[in-house]
Parts: structure tokens; C-alpha cells; sequence
């Protein structure tokens, strides 16, 4: 997919609903705000790696988000990019986690590109200590990662994703004590027409319950529901890999 410099891709797909994966993290990592979107590292102090997934599947479509990074930018790696269900979210040890084997591809805010245990130089370290803004853009036909700093093109980063078999999802870590990011402008690529069609319906629906009002088929509500979702409550963890004593935030 040809991407302008400097100019935001997908602004004429839809908006992409999905958000971090709160049973899918380190337990370093707690979750809030708007549908859990955000991720909080380290809330009293770092010994190690925290990171989280997300829950949108990328294989095969072309999406692209931002996440909006707080001013407390430092330590050993703060990263960003896609992974497999196989990437680790979490290590007593600070590391760049995304990309130490070949289940994660990110980058770090020291301006270098991970996979495969391997680094290469990709662009500028960031400034510490001063908000930043990274878009990252998954073009699963092309097989193409990208990235946008401060809605600046980066260029394309890694290739040949479209060769990957096991479904790939977004991920971020963080070394850095109480460093937060926050996901917003989720967008991806329409699939078909009848797809074009459901997000102009939407858009105009509220919730799922507002669904019952139409008067369609039951297989075409369904395809409608499917789009909609509705707001969270918190919920008390269930594995290993939350907290269970934190009230009020995830």
C-alpha cells in the first residue's frame, strides 16, 4: 500500500474497535481509562519488563493506531510493534522484550528496530522526558510494519509479515517505572462493500440493545452487533497474569 509521507493512512477507512487484552499481560501492567485503553507500567517501581496485548487480530487487513506516550520517556526500552500469542509479556530482567526472538517485532524508544534477538538502527532515540506520539501501521496484504512519530513518517520497518502463519496482535513494554500509553485513532482498511456498508450503519446505533429496534434479519443483526461494542466494567483477573488486589483500575 503506497503511504504519503506526513499524511495519516487509512483516513478513509473506519474506526477500529478493539483495545489491551486484560486477562493477556504482565502483572506490572494495570489498565483504565475509556475500555481499559490505558496501559500503566510499573505503578510503584521496576525490576524487570512489563507489556501487554492487544486483542485486535492484524493477519490479512490493514489497520493502523497511535499511542500516545506520557513525558516520563526513559530506562532501558520502552517498545511498540506486533507479536504472536508466543511473545513473552513479561521478564525480571530489563530487556528489550518485543523482538528478543522471532514472536515479536518492535521498536524501542531509543530509536532501534527488534526481531529475532537482532537490533538495527531505524531512527532518532526519543527526547526524554517529552510526550511523543507513535503511529504504527500493519499492512497485512503489502507484509509491511510502519511508524509515524508525531504524525511523521518513518518508513517502512519490517517486511514479509504476510509470510507469518500465527495470528499477530498488537504489543507494547515498558522497562520504565511508571510510564503509561495510551492507545487511541484505531483505524483499519474496509474489507468489502458490505462491510463499507455496516460502519455507516453503525454509526448511528448506540448500543446493541438499540439493535433490537431494526427491522432486519436475525443473520443481518448479528453482522451489525458484531461491530458494536458496548462499554466495560471492571472485572477481577483470572490467571497468573493480573493483579487481584487492586481495586478500582485494572
Amino acid at each position: 500500500m503506497e503511504t504519503e509521507p506526513n499524511i495519516l493512512p487509512l483516513r478513509h477507512g473506519c474506526d477500529d474497535l478493539w483495545t489491551w487484552n486484560r486477562r493477556e499481560r504482565s502483572p506490572e501492567v494495570r489498565l483504565y481509562g475509556n475500555n481499559f485503553r490505558i496501559a500503566h507500567f510499573h505503578p510503584n517501581w521496576s525490576s524487570g519488563t512489563a507489556g501487554v496485548r492487544g486483542t485486535r487480530v492484524l493477519n490479512n487487513g490493514r489497520y493502523f493506531w497511535e499511542l500516545h506516550l506520557s513525558r516520563r520517556i526513559f530506562g532501558t526500552s520502552m517498545m511498540f510493534g506486533i507479536g504472536t500469542k508466543k511473545a513473552r509479556l513479561h521478564a525480571d530482567s530489563f530487556t528489550n522484550l518485543l523482538g528478543e526472538d522471532d514472536n515479536g517485532w518492535g521498536l524501542s524508544h531509543k530509536g532501534l528496530l527488534w526481531h529475532g534477538g537482532r537490533w538495527t538502527h531505524y531512527t532518532k532515540p526519543f527526547r526524554e522526558n517529552v510526550a511523543t506520539k507513535i503511529g504504527i501501521l500493519f499492512d497485512g496484504i503489502a507484509g509491511t510494519l510502519s511508524y509515524y512519530k508525531d504524525e511523521k513518517y518513518l518508513g517502512v520497518a519490517f517486511r514479509g509479515l504476510n509470510e507469518v502463519k500465527e495470528p499477530l496482535y498488537p504489543i507494547i513494554c515498558s522497562t520504565a517505572a511508571k510510564t503509561e500509553m495510551y492507545l487511541d485513532s484505531m483505524k483499519r482498511d474496509f474489507v468489502n462493500l458490505q462491510d463499507r456498508c455496516r460502519a455507516v450503519i453503525v454509526k448511528r446505533i448506540r448500543n446493541k440493545q438499540d439493535l433490537e429496534k431494526l427491522f432486519v434479519p436475525t443473520k443481518i443483526r448479528s453482522y451489525l452487533a458484531e461491530a458494536i461494542v458496548d462499554s466495560v466494567e471492571p472485572f477481577k483477573p483470572v490467571n497468573q497474569n493480573n493483579i487481584s488486589n487492586n481495586v478500582g483500575s485494572m
